[in-house]
């Protein structure tokens, strides 16, 4: 764990809040894209990421340093999305307002700015990727957001997950082949109507 984790957890864990606060500034990016990426829009990642950090301050005491700070908070967050996942299958709503915003992934290419149209392009694509990585079983999910989006290590996913090794490569490699599988049936719908946009 590095020091600084490691000195901020210490006094954190004495009650030393601006401690916890500055963890907070330091992981909630992080935290906040899991969720989202987990739950597919804005209000409920806002909405699963504060809970996140309040379960992890709660939590605190009994952080031993097992493994990194980083994959504990992981872990948490993962569980808080996976138990209100579970909460909407016995329950399951739908609302035409859950569509994401595009402002998550923006960048800025220096020296050759996309174009307005490859602008509405890249963002239709992300919405479709968000919308078939939505369509995906609770695990396949999880998985996916930690090895694609989160960069976490095979190990790491395994800890996180309570799993062998080979589970997480297995499911992985099933994520990916079901995520491939709904991604191509979206750009064959949406094949015919770009070429009549055009």
């Amino acid at each position: 764990m590095p020091l600084e984790d490691r000195l901020l957890v210490e006094r954190s864990k004495k009650g030393d809040r601006e401690a916890f606060e500055q963890l907070v500034r330091m992981y909630e990016n992080k935290v906040y894209t899991i969720a989202y990426r987990l739950m597919g829009n804005h209000t409920d990642a806002a909405d699963l990421a504060q809970e996140a950090f309040i379960k992890i301050y709660q939590a605190l005491p009994n952080f031993r340093g097992d493994s990194s700070f980083s994959t504990w908070i992981y872990h948490i967050t993962v569980n808080v999305c996976r138990d209100e996942l579970r909460k909407r299958q016995r329950r399951p709503t739908v609302s035409l307002d859950d569509s994401p915003d595009n402002n998550t992934c923006t960048y800025e290419l220096r020296s050759n700015m996309p174009t307005p149209e490859e602008e509405l392009d890249r963002s239709e694509t992300q919405a479709m990727v968000q919308q078939c990585l939505n369509e995906l079983s609770d695990d396949y999910r999880i998985i996916l957001v930690m090895r694609e989006i989160q960069e976490m290590a095979y190990e790491e996913i395994a800890e996180n997950l309570g799993c062998s090794l080979g589970t997480v490569k297995s499911r992985l490699s099933r994520a990916r082949q079901a995520l491939k599988e709904k991604i191509s049936k979206q750009m064959e719908l949406l094949s015919p109507k770009r070429r009549l946009a055009k």
